[in-house]
């Protein structure tokens, strides 16, 4: 009995820690996210597009040398990758759309990107990056005529006729690079990037070294050619070799790059715009009433009809909640009217668990048992029935999360962290202050208090 109540203790002293720390805390990464809404600005969670509003970017993806057949596919493959450099873990909800030219408009193939809570145009583009573009190009035929473009005054050299204009584009493209390696020439020390592509990338590759074995393949990058090793011999296993003048940090930055995701087509920024909250402020402080309302409520039916286990169950529940808001600023986790709906409905499952452990003390008083054996029997009866019903709802959160897009991935992460933090404040906190409580006796007193209902 005295080391449950230590525990106790310990378990009050550090969610009180925690709650202070969820109050005073001013997580950088969040300085540059605010809102209207008094709750949440005083608190500096990260917000979604709906709650705090953020940054809209408009790119312009030129697709002048894709196949029309594979534009779709390559646009595709394009939103993949921004939304991948900007959504790590799934946390942050960005809105990453393409948006297709028509034939009235003529605007041309376009990448949307918003992102939410940025409200510094400056820092959004560089959460973009500038993502490499890789192109693989080879020699054009004898017979193709070279095109001889002027210079920008508008005189034509016919001694400067750039590399460019020597080579034609292959399908064999940076999307196709499974990753990139930093590797170092053991004599000369230069360094130098090892590149695998995929299975699909390696068939372009074989073929391109097979068909062209005596010539040069140049290899661009951003649009400006940086080797043209001449092919001595078909590359079955696709892997080649970039070699340039580039220092070890330029290469290392280079490969990180590549890893992170190579851009299919190259895009340019035309428009960027703040935007505001889609719900607005009053609808952000309603969801905060609505939350706080809903959660005062079932407080008070947890004490009015489970009595004492009921008062332990929502200091249970409090403790769950500080300690879902601490990793929600920890991670961070972005929250929008899904993610949020998603920790609401966490806490009910809380509440679920510890109805289904006090149901099961009943019977067990009703059986003739006494206080401390009705505790632990009716813990180990409930034990099976949250188990069932938490992992369930694991699944459920996984396939969500797995198959969602962004938002349902904002609401599947909260849903799954809540379901794991309350099996933890069900199972083990209520059960070490219920264990705590063994001091009472066995009298009427505690048999009334730790039943519920109308019974005696």
């Amino acid at each position: 009995m005295k080391k449950n109540i230590i525990l106790s203790i310990i378990i009050l002293i550090l969610g009180s820690g925690v709650a202070f720390f969820v109050y005073k805390s001013e997580p950088k990464l969040n300085k540059n996210f605010e809102t209207q809404n008094a709750f949440f600005k005083k608190f500096r969670f990260r917000l979604g597009l709906d709650l705090s509003g953020g940054s809209h970017l408009t790119y312009k993806a030129d697709t002048a040398l894709v196949p029309t057949e594979k534009i779709d596919d390559s646009m595709s493959a394009l939103r993949d990758v921004i939304e991948r450099r900007v959504n790590l873990f799934g946390v942050s909800e960005p809105v990453v759309q393409v948006q297709h030219g028509g034939l009235v408009g003529g605007q041309g193939e376009q990448l949307i990107v918003d992102l939410p809570g940025v409200t510094d145009v400056k820092k959004a583009v560089e959460m973009i990056g500038l993502t490499p573009l890789l192109e693989f190009k080879i020699e054009k035929s004898k017979d193709e005529p070279i095109t001889i473009r002027p210079g920008k005054d508008g005189k034509i050299d016919i001694g400067q006729i750039s590399l460019d204009q020597q080579f034609i584009p292959t399908e064999l493209t940076g999307r196709y690079l499974k990753k990139a390696t930093l590797e170092f020439n053991p004599t000369t020390r230069e360094p130098s990037i090892s590149l695998q592509f995929d299975e699909t990338g390696t068939k372009l590759f074989a073929e391109i070294t097979k068909n062209n074995i005596g010539k040069q393949v140049a290899i661009y990058l951003d649009g400006a050619p940086i080797s043209a090793p001449v092919v001595r011999e078909e590359i079955p296993n696709g892997q080649a070799i970039i070699s340039g003048s580039f220092s070890p940090q330029e290469a290392k930055t280079l490969v990180g790059r590549l890893n992170s995701g190579a851009l299919p087509v190259p895009i340019t920024l035309i428009s960027t715009q703040t935007i505001g909250a889609s719900l607005g402020d009053k609808a952000v402080n309603a969801g905060v009433k609505a939350a706080v309302l809903g959660f005062l409520l079932v407080a008070f039916f947890l004490i009015l009809w489970y009595r004492l286990p009921g008062f332990i169950a929502t200091i249970s529940l409090c403790i769950f909640i500080v300690i879902i808001l601490s990793l929600f600023k920890l991670l961070p986790v972005t929250l929008t009217a899904a993610g949020i709906a998603g920790f609401i409905i966490s806490i009910g499952i809380a509440v679920d668990a510890n109805v289904l452990i006090f149901e099961r003390v009943k019977e067990e008083l009703k059986a003739g048992h006494t206080v401390a054996d009705a505790v632990s029997h009716g813990f180990s009866r409930a034990w099976l029935a949250i188990h069932d019903s938490n992992i369930s709802n694991l699944i459920t959160a996984l396939i969500l999360f797995w198959f969602g897009t962004s938002l349902i991935k904002g609401f599947a992460l909260t849903l799954g962290m809540g379901v794991i933090v309350s099996m933890f404040s069900a199972i083990i906190v209520t059960r070490i202050f219920l264990s705590a409580l063994r001091f009472i006796g066995e009298g009427k007193v505690a048999r009334f208090l730790f039943s519920s209902g109308i019974s005696k």
